[in-house]
């Protein structure tokens, strides 16, 4: 077991795209495929490096198109990331691996469950929305005022969204990791608020700058992709899936997290009263590798 200095490639996509990866972890460990959240980066945490060290795991994230050194990919659907997953499986050769996605990243991780080839051998899906309008789920209830107002704006389309999203991210360029609670302060819950400080505060400070470093494309085109039909059917997912949520969430509710347990196949849940949103990056991981080692 060893530890990588911080490794970052360009990966090429068949179409002429790049796609820009950061690997970090136990070089040797099986590899872990990060799908990040909205908006964020794929660079690493540094708790989950060396957590990932300690148990044997290979680190790989990426910033979704449009976001950090990734070209954007305009209209794209949230099942186009599994053809971008596969890019990068294939230019790292990666014989078998599993993945993680959290908030914005659940449904990507979800739409590799369904569409990825058999490398994937099994996913979680923590703190994921659930496709937008689907049936028996009142989406926005429960969610705070800044992504009630963020949806609203994202059903109006890109003209009505962009604008928006720029303000936005200049805010959270501008915020300090003392400061970024505040920023946030309608999205987190009590957990969350006692969590989102030190460390942790940093790490989405710095992923903010890097995630906005050529604009707002990707958050643009997530909302969108969310928004829109994911392009494919949760009825398709072929293999283990774990769904990590928590009861004081006001990012994305737990009703998010209940009905795509009940629409997921053969899935295994894990629902904490004691977490909301941001607390799933301190607390939740440890177990999350554990579950997806178990099915290497």
């Amino acid at each position: 077991m060893g530890s990588f200095a911080p490794v970052t490639t360009d990966v090429q996509t068949p179409d002429g795209r790049t796609l820009e990866v950061h690997e970090e972890g136990d070089p040797d460990g099986f590899p872990v495929v990060v799908h990040h959240g909205t908006p964020m980066a794929g660079l690493q945490y540094a708790p989950h490096v060396r957590l990932a060290e300690e148990q044997g795991v290979r680190l790989v994230g990426y910033d979704r198109p449009g976001y950090g050194g990734s070209t954007r990919h305009a209209d794209r659907t949230v099942a186009d990331c599994v053809a971008d997953v596969h890019a990068i499986a294939d230019a790292l050769g990666l014989e078998r691996f599993a993945s993680w996605g959290i908030s914005g990243g659940g449904p990507h991780v979800l739409a590799c469950a369904a569409r990825c080839d058999d490398r994937l051998v099994a996913v979680a899906s923590l703190a994921s929305v659930a496709p937008y309008g689907a049936e028996g789920l009142d989406w926005l209830e429960g969610m705070g005022e800044g992504n009630h107002v963020e949806f609203g704006k994202a059903l109006a389309g890109e003209q009505v969204l962009r604008p928006f999203l720029e303000e936005e991210a200049a805010q959270l360029r501008a915020a300090t990791p003392e400061g970024l609670a505040e920023v946030m302060i309608t999205l987190l819950g009590l957990e969350d608020r006692a969590a989102l400080t030190g460390a942790l505060a940093g790490y989405f400070v710095e992923c903010n700058h890097h995630a906005f470093a050529r604009g707002v494309d990707g958050w643009v085109d997530d909302d969108l992709a969310f928004a829109a039909d994911w392009g494919f059917s949760l009825q398709e997912i072929d293999r283990p899936v774990l769904v990590v949520h928590g009861d004081d969430d006001r990012f994305v509710p737990v009703s998010h997290g209940h009905w795509l347990t009940g629409r997921i196949p053969g899935v295994e849940t894990r629902i904490d009263p004691h977490d909301g949103h941001v607390t799933l990056m301190e607390r939740r991981l440890r177990e999350v590798h554990e579950w997806l080692l178990s099915h290497r």
